[in-house]
């Protein structure tokens, strides 16, 4: 039996129970969660790499990530995110963003499962609920961005942070872009999809767009509409990428995440 425990104003929630434990009917349940609060998370998961990958394919087609190789020849889809105590640059992900929103078919969920944390309260994760940032836009800046579609590359400002992994793990990769919609609609609710780590501009081009996109950029990470996760090992999160931007948070140390990603 699984229960649902909402954080303050929906931006996620806690799903206590075992996920080797689960039923076709449970999925629905993780589904609807997914849809209502864009992200949900549960503690104490014991997963080997073929328990994460299998709990992972429910939810869809597991995606390659283009910039890093996988675990293993038998774990291509599990991506190690690994922060080490002697990294001088920024930790993997340490900006506002959405996964490879660069490509021209984008992960809709990002799966993380924590094998090595520090201590709690450090290292965590942050959300920002675009659901709740489309519901305070102004009416003028909805008009405005309704047919309008953000440019996106592999090469934006967050492509600093991956340059430590991609020198031990990376794929020589070309630049990747991508032209997307920024107002989404997932059935009944408006969502911004938008990534300020990767966004390069705007199609058609908009009048004033270097202020359009500071000031977008500014209101989707407003504090009201995020929540912190706090990490402890063997925690499994999992989010849709259409309704949440995430960003790791600066941290000395060592910290070690699988990920895997879905179309």
């Amino acid at each position: 039996m699984f229960k649902i425990i909402p954080n303050k104003k929906n931006i996620g929630a806690e799903i206590t129970g075992n996920v080797k434990k689960i039923s076709k009917k449970d999925f629905k349940f993780f589904f609807k969660a997914l849809e209502l609060y864009g992200m949900i998370f549960f503690r104490r998961q014991k997963l080997n790499s073929s328990d994460y990958i299998a709990f992972a394919k429910h939810f869809g087609k597991l995606a390659k990530y283009p910039r890093l190789k996988g675990l293993s020849t038998k774990y291509k889809q599990i991506t190690v995110v690994q922060r080490k105590a002697t990294d001088k640059g920024p930790s993997f992900g340490e900006q506002f963003h959405t996964d490879s929103i660069y490509t021209k078919k984008p992960p809709r969920f990002t799966m993380l499962y924590s094998k090595l944390v520090p201590k709690k309260g450090r290292a965590n994760t942050e959300f920002s609920s675009q659901y709740l940032a489309y519901d305070y836009l102004s009416k003028s800046i909805k008009n405005k961005l309704i047919k309008v579609k953000g440019r996106y590359s592999s090469e934006g400002p967050i492509s600093v942070t991956t340059r430590e992994r991609v020198k031990e793990k990376g794929r020589k990769i070309e630049e990747l872009k991508s032209i997307h919609k920024i107002i989404k609609k997932i059935n009944s609710k408006n969502t911004i999809y938008c990534s300020p780590g990767h966004l390069v501009g705007f199609s058609p081009n908009l009048k004033n767009s270097e202020k359009v996109k500071k000031q977008l950029f500014k209101h989707q990470v407003k504090k009201k509409f995020q929540y912190s996760l706090e990490w402890e090992k063997d925690q499994l999160a999992i989010w849709d990428n259409r309704s949440m931007l995430h960003q790791a948070t600066p941290f000395k140390g060592n910290r070690i995440m699988h990920r895997i990603t879905i179309l």
